[in-house]
């Protein structure tokens, strides 16, 4: 069966001559509600008003500096030729969520330095607002028809279950494609009801933080191994993102059971002194 599929035109909106791009929207609603969730949870603990507002203001400018610095190295090859302004053109694609995630963390860390709060608090409030955001940016992919994984039939598609219009999406230059967007994104959802449950029971200081890491990771592994543009190690086979999944799963493991072994993880998320 032939099948006359248009795929969605990624320009939201033109403004006189320029261009508002679906991603740049939805990349944006996904921050601007995990703003939302991370300063409603804020409000509740009773921290300083403002305050994740006040961390976004440079931790935004550093995922993307950071998230395109973590991409071009990982492609180099194809921007040492030159010329030397392409390696500034985020506007034409490249940029990485572990190079993102870094620029937020070490951003988060000077912040809580510097405003004299505890960065593990910051880290599990967060925690559950960056894999919103992720999970909602993941849809940005889709209106680039990106970050998809091998060739598939229709008919797979089909049999997932999922509406005509994600599998419309998915043919591109006339075959269909892995939405492995879509898998991402949903996984993502799961990892914040898990998230979402770990803050009622109330684990010590940090923990959500490191499980987000752990269960995002978990994910992303099996995830990535699925993709078509995944960025390699240099004269290897082995996926970057892979790599540093299985790395932040058993550096946050480590850093947890330290943790706890040496007493520092001593407060629990309201605040609370653990009780042995």
């Amino acid at each position: 069966m032939l099948f006359n599929i248009q795929p969605y035109d990624r320009v939201f909106i033109w403004i006189g001559d320029w261009p508002i791009y679906w991603y740049g929207v939805i990349i944006a609603t996904g921050a601007a509600l995990a703003l939302w969730l991370a300063t409603r949870e804020s409000n509740r603990l009773g921290l300083k008003k403002d305050l994740f507002v006040d961390l976004l203001v440079f931790a935004i400018p550093a995922a993307i500096l950071f998230a395109r610095i973590y991409y071009v190295i990982f492609e180099w090859d194809r921007y040492a030729g030159g010329p030397w302004w392409k390696v500034f053109a985020v506007w034409e694609g490249g940029i990485a969520i572990h190079g993102a995630l870094i620029g937020s963390v070490l951003t988060a860390y000077l912040f809580a330095k510097y405003q004299k709060v505890s960065f593990w608090q910051l880290a599990d409030i967060a925690a559950p607002s960056l894999i919103l955001g992720q999970a909602i940016g993941r849809w940005g992919n889709f209106m680039n028809q990106e970050a998809h994984g091998g060739e598939v039939t229709r008919q797979f598609l089909e049999n997932l279950m999922i509406p005509d219009f994600i599998v419309n999406q998915m043919y591109i230059d006339g075959a269909y494609y892995h939405p492995t967007f879509l898998y991402e994104s949903l996984w993502n959802i799961l990892v914040l009801v898990f998230l979402l449950y770990l803050r009622r029971v109330n684990p010590r200081r940090g923990e959500i933080f490191f499980s987000y890491l752990i269960s995002y990771s978990v994910g992303r592994f099996f995830v990535e191994g699925l993709r078509t543009d995944s960025l390699y190690v240099p004269g290897t086979e082995v996926r970057v993102a892979q790599l540093i999944s299985i790395l932040i799963i058993v550096v946050s493991i480590i850093i947890m059971t330290y943790r706890r072994k040496k007493g520092y993880a001593d407060k629990r998320y309201n605040g609370k002194k653990v009780i042995s």
